[in-house]
């Protein structure tokens, strides 16, 4: 089924007004998480993907938790000092909320290196049909990312697929695009 929304901005408009623009249409929609799941994750056994970077999912976004069975899941910790960054960590180590209002595991967590990571799975608002994330405006994976040689696809629900976004040059792109559709390589 799919659900009326508003058009997505015009692509020079700031990302500000395109995250009111996703949040707004992200809310009505249905939970898609089963969906991403059953195609992420032939996508990622098929390509030999053994040790996943995941997210835990904030409300609108797809849960992809589910790939637990299979995978090797990790997730990360919000630092802020000396910089804002992300950290790697075991899945199951997440116990304790964070200021984004989802569980992240606490400071003293065993840390992994993203060099032994074989995909990473971006959250984001909204994707275009290149890769380009629209994020929630902290630049966490943007500072993260830059020289993975892994594989990295963007997750968001169809709905939230747009022709082009705002990109900036320090922007990291995902290769593949998962929604409840499928997952394809971006363009």
């Amino acid at each position: 089924m799919s659900l009326p929304h508003s058009p997505p901005p015009a692509v020079t408009a700031p990302k500000d007004t395109w995250r009111v623009w996703a949040r707004q249409t992200r809310a009505p929609l249905p939970d898609v998480s089963a969906a991403v799941v059953a195609h992420l994750r032939p996508f990622l056994a098929g390509r030999g993907v053994r040790r996943v970077l995941a997210y835990r999912a904030m409300p609108g976004e797809p849960d992809v938790s589910a790939l637990d069975t299979g995978f090797e899941l990790l997730t990360t910790r919000t630092r802020y000092r000396p910089e804002r960054h992300l950290t790697l960590h075991p899945w199951d180590t997440a116990t304790e909320q964070s200021a984004f209002g989802m569980l992240q595991p606490p400071a003293t967590a065993p840390r992994v290196p993203l060099a032994s990571v074989d995909a990473v799975l971006l959250p984001a608002l909204a994707f275009d049909h290149t890769g380009v994330r629209l994020g929630y405006g902290g630049g966490f994976y943007d500072r993260l990312l830059p020289g993975y040689a892994g594989l990295i696809v963007g997750v968001c629900p169809a709905a939230l697929l747009v022709p082009a976004l705002p990109t900036e040059p320090h922007d990291v792109r995902a290769s593949h695009l998962a929604t409840e559709t499928g997952v394809r390589p971006t363009h």
